[in-house]
């Protein structure tokens, strides 16, 4: 672990700078839950973090790291999700500069947010292949410092705080659960979890399971086709993080759209907590019982509350 590009101590770290710009979001319990998977469920609401997401975390501590040069020349990005409303906001409150490139396929909802948040957008073409050349463009003619939304030492120490909060608020914890897409919440929470001797699983959709596929092979998946209702889920697993998780033998459970669909109402309408699809794959893995955990003690981080909720209403209805 020692030969990580990210370890326990820099999430600690992190931890400290970010304190008084993130929230510390509740750990919340749900008896319906508890006897539906005959398991003792915390729940680290992220759902309830500043932008609505644990990116926040990650994107609060990148920018804090930077230097007054670096600064001065602003970041830039690349996301039409959670990460470009969380740079967005880290960003202005830390008086940087920042710039997001999203396709133009990206929701209006989520433009007019990372806009509000401060940050100018950039579009391009819906290809990784047009995000990756803008992005380069907007660095050579600004100076800007890339912000990697998840392949990024100074983003997984960020999302790691959240599972080092509800760590220190439940510490008899035997196990904890995390969604993973890129892999930076769930690199960042496999590093706490083993430095507190806590076993940790990966939740992913069945129809965007390159993570699964890249930890059993051995060897990175770094282009496929996703198809999932959790959007969040969609980017591809990092190289950091892969070495990360690779490293710290960390297991992988997928659950299949219909499975996420009745776990989101689940939460929604047992907990009354608003979560996206993304949050609700992990609580479908303890639901349709994917894991072999009866009568533990387990976290779950429900990683955010970004939702167009009127989208969802047709699909929940035949779920």
């Amino acid at each position: 672990m020692s030969l990580l590009p990210v370890a326990f101590d820099d999430v600690v770290a992190a931890h400290a700078r970010i304190r008084g710009l993130v929230h510390r979001t509740p750990v919340v319990t749900s008896r319906l839950l508890d006897e539906a998977t005959g398991l003792s469920v915390h729940l680290k609401c992220e759902n309830l973090q500043r932008t609505g997401s644990f990116k926040f975390r990650g994107a609060s501590h990148a920018v804090s790291r930077l230097s007054q040069e670096e600064r001065e020349r602003g970041v830039v990005t690349h996301s039409s999700g959670n990460h470009a409303q969380a740079l967005a906001l880290a960003a202005r409150l830390q008086g940087v500069p920042a710039t997001v490139v999203m396709p133009e396929t990206a929701s209006r909802v989520k433009r007019a947010a990372t806009e509000g948040y401060g940050a100018r957008v950039v579009t391009c073409r819906p290809t990784l292949e047009a995000r990756t050349e803008t992005t380069q463009r907007v660095i050579d003619e600004t100076g800007a410092v890339l912000v990697h939304p998840y392949d990024d030492p100074r983003i997984i120490a960020g999302q790691g705080t959240a599972a080092l909060e509800l760590l220190e608020e439940v510490p008899e914890l035997d196990v904890v659960l995390a969604p993973v897409g890129g892999g930076g919440l769930l690199s960042g929470t496999s590093l706490v979890a083993a430095e507190n001797d806590v076993a940790v699983v990966g939740c992913e959709p069945l129809g965007a399971d390159d993570a699964y596929r890249s930890l059993t092979s051995g060897d990175r998946i770094e282009t496929h086709t996703p198809d999932t209702i959790a959007d969040g889920l969609l980017t591809t697993l990092g190289e950091v993080p892969f070495r990360i998780l690779s490293a710290l033998d960390v297991p992988i459970v997928r659950v299949d759209d219909d499975e996420i669909l009745r776990a989101m109402r689940f939460v929604w309408e047992r907990t009354k907590l608003l979560i996206e699809p993304s949050s609700a794959v992990p609580v479908a893995a303890l639901l349709e019982k994917k894991v072999e955990l009866e009568g533990k003690n387990v976290g779950l981080i429900l990683s955010g509350g970004n939702v167009e909720v009127h989208g969802f209403f047709s699909g929940l209805e035949q779920s």
